[in-house]
């Protein structure tokens, strides 16, 4: 099995509790990304930015709550993630 499936598989058994944690994970995450963006400025490249995290952020949590397949929940938190720690990265060290 890959990693993605493992985790998957665990996110799937302990849905409500996984889900509970991840709108506080993510939106913890997002948070901080948005902290490190608006850090840098206001120019229109950070608010770009702020805003592909804001819906980022916001499409999780709506999945979440409008009780979307699980592997679209899944996906979703997963793309939230992988964007808040790349533009935390991106806004830290490279900008």
């Amino acid at each position: 099995m890959t990693l993605y499936q493992t985790t998957f598989d665990i996110f799937n058994r302990n849905y409500m509790g996984s889900a509970a944690m991840a709108v506080i994970g993510q939106s913890c995450l997002g948070g901080a990304a948005a902290m490190y963006v608006l850090s840098n400025g206001t120019s229109i490249l950070q608010m770009i930015q702020l805003g592909i995290i804001v819906l980022a952020c916001v499409f999780a949590n709506t999945s979440i709550l409008a009780q979307m397949k699980h592997k679209v929940v899944f996906n979703l938190i997963m793309l939230s993630t992988l964007l808040s720690v790349f533009f935390i990265f991106l806004n830290s060290f490279i900008l």
